[in-house]
Formats: C-alpha cells, structure tokens, sequence
C-alpha cells in the first residue's frame, strides 16, 4: 500500500486561459503531463459543471485521469481564480514519487499561479505487514 499523495491549492490563476473552463483544454494539458512524467494513464473522465443560476461567471471542471500507478485529479474554479491539485501514486513495483513530484509540478507552472499550497502525505506501510 506504500505510496505518495501531493496536493496543491493554486490561488490568483490566470481566469481567461482555456484550461480553467474548457474540458478538451485542461484534457490536453494533463495528457500531456502525466506523459512528461513518465506515468501510464489508463483512462479519464472531464467534467464541466453548469453555470450557478443568474451567474454570468463560466463553471469550473473536475478531471480525472486514472493512472496504472494511481491517480490524477484536478478542479478549477474559474469564479475564484483557482484550481486544486492531487496526485497520488502507488509505489508498489517502483519508486513513483519522482514521478508524481513532476507532474504536480509541471501543472502547476502550466496555471502559473500567484501562490501556491502543497501537502505531501506518505501513505500506507513502507515494508509488507501481515494482514490482521
């Protein structure tokens, strides 16, 4: 069960760039990072929520890229300039943290926020345990 989970809260994103409100946009763009580093994606799903009633505000998106090694998850929130990040990797046959370490990272150069939070929790056990 050993493995890695980043997160990252990205405040003050740039609203106007594609990948806060288009789904093929933020698609492309979390395609194109898992690829960069060297994670295996098995499979995705983007979401575009519908604008809040009487709000002339675009909606935000939830993506989800399944990875062989875990997952990817990423939320824009367009009204707020923000966007959350979580990657989280198994690291049962290898070492993905180098891995995950990158991906966060080249998504959050990409949204370029003003200020960013990040959290690393180190999961499960580090050896093999017995079951209970």
């Amino acid at each position: 069960m050993h493995g890695l989970h980043l997160t990252a809260d990205l405040h003050r994103c740039a609203v106007a760039r594609a990948e806060m409100t288009d789904p093929s946009a933020l698609r492309e763009l979390c395609r194109a990072a898992v690829h960069g580093s060297g994670l295996t994606p098995v499979n995705e799903l983007f979401h575009r929520f519908a604008q809040a009633p009487g709000s002339a505000e675009p909606a935000g998106i939830t993506g989800v890229v399944l990875l062989a090694e875990s997952h990817l998850a990423v939320h824009t929130w367009p009204e707020l300039g923000a966007v959350t990040l979580d990657v989280y990797v198994c690291n049962f046959g290898a070492d993905n943290s180098a891995r995950a370490h990158s991906l966060l990272g080249a998504l959050i150069d990409a949204f370029a926020p003003a200020r960013v939070e990040r959290h690393e929790l180190v999961r499960g056990a580090r050896t093999a345990m017995a079951p209970t």
